[in-house]
Parts: structure tokens; sequence; C-alpha cells
């Protein structure tokens, strides 16, 4: 269990999309043991349960990050129980099918754009507002080392991630003179259930094999990271210690893009 403690975000009020997520809940478990106050949201109301648990006096809203209506009642619930939040960690995402761009179907490409890419859109556009009330405000969106270079595997994924990587940098240049910082996190290969489901949708286990191999070879490190490292990015950036950083993609790959 995350013991809250008197830390960086003491008291401050943070939401966390995606919180059932590996990411997410290693961010969301971070924040609360460096005593945020904590609007957790999520579509897997089990998972968000589990979470909720480890983040003791956390809130908990059920809904799909693509859906405004549900994140816009996420942003008023947060704002209901603890007041305007500062801190926002959009971490909601999916991966989508392991194939050639123009081998997708239609709707497959709007579920990874809608998840990926306009789920950062609504948390920023309604979680925004709250922090420009209160003259301060930091926030990560999750890109990835596929927004900032193609993929030949998850081409539609690296282009969603790729969109996200803008979508910060547009932010962090419509905000900045109102004292709100936008970041995001780039993860490379990260131990984590999406991984295993990318790799999972390879039928073949010679070709899945191999492609483990492949990507564990592209980092210097020569291994995959864990969600507690990508959390550990995503807190420095939210923190004051990052308080002149804005409009930065910080990967967090093991080398894989030096």
């Amino acid at each position: 269990m995350a013991e809250p403690l008197s830390g960086r975000f003491a008291g401050r009020v943070a939401a966390v999309t995606g919180a059932a997520g590996a990411l997410g809940r290693a961010t969301a478990l971070r924040l609360a043991g460096e005593g945020a106050r904590l609007l957790l949201f999520d579509r897997d109301a089990n998972g968000l349960s589990e979470v909720q648990k480890l983040c003791p006096g956390s809130v908990t809203v059920v809904g799909d990050a693509a859906s405004a209506a549900d994140v816009k009642r996420a942003a008023d619930t947060a704002r209901e129980r603890f007041g305007p939040v500062e801190l926002l960690v959009a971490a909601a995402g999916i991966i989508g099918p392991s194939k050639n761009a123009i081998d997708v179907d239609e709707d497959e490409f709007d579920r990874v754009f809608a998840i990926n890419v306009k789920g950062s859109w609504l948390a920023a556009k309604y979680f925004i507002p709250q922090m420009r009330e209160i003259g301060r405000g930091s926030v990560v969106l999750f890109s990835s080392t596929a927004g900032l270079q193609g993929s030949p595997v998850y081409s539609i994924y690296s282009a969603s991630k790729g969109a996200v990587t803008l979508l910060t940098k547009s932010l962090a240049l419509n905000h900045a003179t109102e004292n709100i910082r936008v970041n995001c996190v780039c993860p490379g290969t990260i131990d984590s259930p999406m991984h295993r489901q990318g790799m999972a949708a390879i039928a073949d286990p010679v070709a899945r094999a191999e492609r483990e191999a492949f990507q564990k070879a592209k980092h210097p490190m020569n291994r995959f990271g864990q969600p507690e490292e990508v959390a550990a990015g995503v807190l420095y950036l939210l923190s004051d210690d990052a308080s002149y950083v804005t409009g930065h993609a910080l990967p967090v790959d093991g080398g894989r893009l030096a």
C-alpha cells in the first residue's frame, strides 16, 4: 500500500487517466506515496478498484477516455471532492493491431486514435481549465518512442503517438504564459500487459520469439523497462524540479533512441 508522505505533492490534487493500466497504476502509486490527493479514471472497474485500495483517500470514476461526457464527469468529480486539479497524467492508451498501415481496418484505426489522441486531448480540455483557476498546473501526456520515430510493426499506434507528441508541444505553447506546463513521456518497450498483448498478437511462436529478441536488442541496456521507471520520469515532469521544462518529450527507453 502506498503510504501518504509529506513530499513533493503533499496535499496537491492530481488526476490520472488510464489508472488501472500498468503505467497509470505505477504513477498513481508514486503520487499517492508522495501525498497527492488522487482522482483515478479508467474503463476497467475491477482494476481501478484494486488501485484505489493502494491509494488511500483516492476517488475513482469509471469511464471511457474517448468519451467527452465521461472525462468531463471525472473532472467535475475531482473538483467536487478535492477542489481544482493541479496535476494531470493522461496515461490511457492502447497499442492496436500489429499490421502495416494500409492493412489496418477503419474501426481499428478509429479506436486507436480515439483512445490515444482524442483521449489525451479530452483530458487536457476538461482539466486544464481548473488549472487556470488556480494559476498553475502541470500536465504529462503519454507518447512513446514510437511517437518519435516510425514503426514497421505498430504503424497506426506509432502515428497516434506522434500526434500525442505534437499535441503536447502545441498545448505547451498554448499555456506557457499561464504557468501551466505540458510535457509527455516516451517509454521504450516496457514489461507490461500492453507489451505482452502486442506480442501475443503475433500468432507464430517462432516469429514472436524473434520479435521479442529483436526488440530487446534495440535497447542498449539490453532489457525492457519497468513501469516504476516510467513513473519516476512522469513525477519529475510533474514536479517543481521541472519548473522550467515545458513542451518536452522525455524518452524513458534504456538508450533506444540514443
